[in-house]
This record gives C-alpha cells, sequence and structure tokens, in this order.
C-alpha cells in the first residue's frame, strides 16, 4: 500500500506543473494589458506602471513563470489588488463555510444516497424499487438553487427552524455555524443523493449478478450476509468516484449556492474577483481549486486500492 501511494504522489508533479503552466497563462491570454484592466480607466501611466511592476509584468514571460512558480511553492500566490491582503489569506477567510457546506452536504448524500440504492437494490422491481427510483430521477432533474429557495421559504419563512441567509463563523459559536449551512448543504446533498442512489443500485445489481456471488448463496449463506460481506464492498467502486468528483466540485466553489443563501465563501470570492478583474485572486483560486481536485483524486485512488487489491498490484 505504501508504495502504492508514493507512485501516485509522485505522479502529482507533471499534473502539477502542467496546471501551474495553465493558471499563469490566463493573466497573458486576456487581450490588452492586464495591469490597465485590474487599475481601469482611470488610472495613469505611472500607476500603470508600478502596478506592472509590482506584479513582475515588465520581464520577460519565462523569467515571470520562474518567479510565479517559486513563491507558489512556497504557498505565497501574491496579494489582492482590490482587498491589498495575500490571496492565500483571502482564500482561507473563505474556505471555512465552503469547506463545512462541502462537508455536511457530502455526508447527506452518502448517508441518503447509499442507504437509497441499497433499499432499491435488494427489493429489485419492488414498488419500494420503483418509489425510490422515481424520486432519484426527480432529485436529478431539479435544479439546486430551485430547491435552496424553496427550503428558504418552507424551512426559514413560514416554519422558522433555521437561518435563511448569512453564515456564523465556527470560532464564534459552533452550534449557530452548523444551523446557517445546514439548508444550502441539504439542497446540495438531497440533490447529489439521487445520482449515488441510481449508482449504489446499478453497482450493487452487477456484483450481485457475478458468479462469486452465486456461489456463495449456492451454498447458503443468507441474503444480508450476501450483501454486506461479499457485494457491498466491490460495489462501492464506482460510488467512491462520484462522491470523490461531488467533494470536489462542492470545496471549489458554490457560486449559484452561495448567491442564493448569502454565505460569503470561496464561490462568492471568485465573482467577484472576476468582476473586479483581480487577477491574482483568480489565480491562486484557480490553482487552489485544480489542486484539491487532483488532490482528492489521489485519495479516491488510494481507497480503490484499500477496497481491491487487484487495483494495489496492478
Amino acid at each position: 500500500m505504501a508504495s502504492f501511494v508514493v507512485r501516485r504522489l509522485l505522479a502529482l508533479g507533471p499534473v502539477l506543473l502542467v496546471v501551474a503552466v495553465f493558471v499563469f497563462s490566463l493573466i497573458h491570454l486576456t487581450p490588452g494589458d492586464p495591469a490597465s484592466y485590474m487599475l481601469g480607466p482611470s488610472a495613469t501611466p505611472e500607476e500603470v506602471a508600478h502596478l506592472r511592476s509590482v506584479l513582475g509584468l515588465d520581464r520577460p514571460l519565462p523569467a515571470q513563470f520562474v518567479l510565479w512558480l517559486g513563491r507558489a511553492v512556497r504557498g505565497d500566490l501574491g496579494h489582492s489588488i482590490f482587498m491589498g491582503i495575500p490571496v492565500t489569506t483571502a482564500i482561507a477567510e473563505r474556505l471555512e463555510p465552503t469547506l463545512l457546506i462541502t462537508v455536511v452536504a457530502v455526508l447527506i448524500e452518502t448517508l441518503l444516497g447509499i442507504s437509497a440504492g441499497l433499499l432499491a437494490a435488494t427489493r429489485r422491481n419492488s414498488w419500494v424499487d420503483q418509489l425510490t427510483m422515481a424520486c432519484a430521477a426527480l432529485g436529478l432533474s431539479m435544479p439546486s438553487f430551485w430547491l435552496g429557495l424553496n427550503l428558504i421559504l418552507l424551512v426559514g419563512v413560514r416554519l422558522r427552524w433555521l437561518p435563511v441567509a448569512g453564515y456564523v463563523p465556527l470560532a464564534q459559536d459552533p452550534w449557530g455555524a452548523l444551523r446557517s449551512v445546514l439548508l444550502p448543504a441539504s439542497s446540495l446533498g438531497f440533490i447529489s443523493a439521487a445520482l449515488i442512489a441510481r449508482l449504489t443500485r446499478s453497482s450493487l445489481l452487477e456484483v450481485l449478478g457475478l458468479d462469486y456471488v452465486r456461489t456463495a448463496r449456492a451454498k447458503g449463506v443468507g441474503g444480508a450476509a450476501v450483501v454486506w460481506r461479499h457485494a457491498f464492498r466491490n460495489a462501492l467502486l464506482p460510488v467512491l468516484t462520484a462522491i470523490g468528483n461531488s467533494f470536489t466540485v462542492l470545496l471549489g466553489g458554490l457560486v449559484v449556492t452561495e448567491q442564493v443563501f448569502a454565505i460569503p465563501g470561496v464561490g462568492q470570492l471568485v465573482i467577484n474577483s472576476v468582476l473586479r478583474r483581480d487577477y491574482p485572486v483568480i489565480q491562486g483560486t484557480v490553482l487552489y481549486i485544480v489542486t484539491v481536485y487532483v488532490l482528492v483524486n489521489v485519495g479516491v485512488d488510494v481507497l480503490y486500492a484499500f477496497l481491491d487489491p487487484r487495483i494495489k498490484y496492478g
């Protein structure tokens, strides 16, 4: 297992280098002078020249890349032009609500989706299976912002069980922080659970039809033991991929959901940075999102190797 993990981590080097080249190119693919765009039409030539010097845009392109990459490796992604703080600080300040929403949403989708998929697969072609899959199809066709707005109306406005907007920091009130993210996390988790339920059902039904499962049943192994001891672990592989992708997408920024619930997360940071043409923040957030995506996929590969030894030794 250790050698497998080391090989996967070493393979990250070329991937992250390509990502760094892409992220660095963002600021140079924009037509015109990035410094002029960031400062606006009212900026003087002296201010533009000063910003170009601060950002290193007056140097040759290879020298700019080497300088930027060296800083990024050390965790220095530059300073925000409009906020006047380091980009890493800006991301860290917005990461807490996004991370909390992501964790709660993934827990909801995992528990609800896998449970519904197991229930449907073990009662194939029954009314329970048909009802579960009908609810899953409805969930897949439902926009998250529409469900979020209806949750605000029902749970927040009429029943007044949970706050409808804003975020309470964890350090200030942990219970208040959890209450403030339950509605957005539920709107995301319920919809993602529909995909997990369908994947769990189809994957489990496929595994239950394999020879070794039929052999176990022929030897007199009970139905529950067949599902839990023989089929469920192998059926989890495609489900883990879907959960990992969902975690990555959510952690990268919940743009629409954060706007609907007025959550000051990474999604709002990305939107504000694009509108202001704050290129250092745009570069930093894109690098953060892609790096998270790559690392989560490595984590999913490690879980694959734990669940299926053939992957580890293949």
